[in-house]
């Protein structure tokens, strides 16, 4: 064979092979890969939060159930009330790789909770909950929450503002929010009520946030969102009860501040507690620091508990919270 030949040769196979390669390369651009090629299931996150009597075994028999239906678990947190004996397990898991289907996992889930007298909730992941904001005048708190939502701090949408004045239709309009007002009166408040549950249950609203919402809501609007209302208030409460309170906290030289957001109910601003917060007060501040560090602790608190909630990380039970990853 001549040199001429041979190096002819050489030019040919280079030039086979680099078509290969390129061919290859384009098939791996278009998605199509060789028969032993496969492709990670995309995830599907689902969170559980079960409650019921503390017994031995609850968590071996949830992770072996997971388990065995092909999920894996992502993330688990359990709290036992030793006085009450009652235990709480919160666990957030992938079931894209699942090799059975919900059905089958829903129905070994609740065969595991009737074995162990236990109650559970169950959220696929599969849809974002709605809220509705509802606020007076006070514009600290919902500004706070619009922002955080619109920064992607808050997985909800935003369905509804509803206020009793016109003051803050600016900032829903600033948001593209719809911006509905009931006007409230003793004589009315029953029948204004009711068309603010028909109007928010029609748009799918999972969670009402009082955003410093200055009016009573009724126990049948409680009852109609039961442990879905947050409300947020100082936490002077019940030492000064009433108008100005941060007034007669500084008369009284307080050294603490504080805010407290908790599920409304029927109960006047005594439901569960989901978060708090503090900050300290000495005998230099004002009344206006008494007031510039409250709106501060309103503002993160409320974000705080409504973030817990949307994340279902929150057990309610004897007018308590469990409140996981806090």
């Amino acid at each position: 064979m001549s040199k001429r030949k041979s190096m002819a040769e050489d030019s040919a196979t280079m030039e086979v092979a680099a078509t290969s390669t390129t061919a290859a390369a384009a098939t791996s651009a278009a998605g199509g890969g060789g028969a032993g090629d496969e492709q990670t299931p995309a995830k599907k996150i689902a969170t559980i939060r079960i409650e019921g009597p503390d017994s031995k075994g609850i968590v071996a028999a949830f992770a072996q159930l997971l388990y065995g239906h092909g999920c894996n678990i992502i993330d688990a947190e359990q709290h036992t009330d030793v006085e009450l004996k009652r235990f709480f397990q919160r666990i957030v898991f992938d079931y894209g790789s699942m090799h059975t289907d919900r059905v089958s996992l829903s129905n070994g889930i609740g065969e595991v909770c009737s074995r162990f007298t236990m109650t559970h909730d169950i959220d696929w992941g599969e849809t974002r909950k709605k809220i509705c904001i509802m606020v007076s005048k006070y514009d600290h708190v919902i500004w706070e929450l619009l922002l955080r939502h619109k920064a992607g701090e808050l997985p909800c949408d935003v369905a509804l503002i509803i206020s009793n004045h016109e003051d803050l239709r600016t900032v829903a309009d600033h948001f593209n929010i719809r911006y509905e007002v009931f006007k409230i009166t003793k004589a009315t408040k029953r029948e204004q009520e009711d068309k603010e549950i028909e109007l928010m249950k029609s748009l799918g609203v999972d969670l009402v946030v009082l955003a410093r919402y200055m009016q009573i809501i009724t126990d049948e609007f409680c009852q109609a969102y039961k442990h879905a209302v947050i409300n947020i208030h100082h936490s002077f409460l019940p030492a000064f009860i009433g108008a100005k309170p941060y007034h007669r906290a500084h008369a009284r030289g307080v050294k603490l501040v504080g805010a407290t957001a908790h599920y409304a109910t029927e109960t006047l601003d005594e439901g569960p507690i989901i978060e708090q917060d503090v900050a300290r007060i000495s005998h230099r501040h004002t009344v206006d620091d008494l007031l510039a560090k409250g709106r501060v602790l309103e503002r993160e608190i409320l974000v705080r508990a409504v973030l817990a909630h949307l994340e279902d990380r929150i057990i309610v039970y004897e007018n308590k919270c469990v409140v996981f990853g806090s």
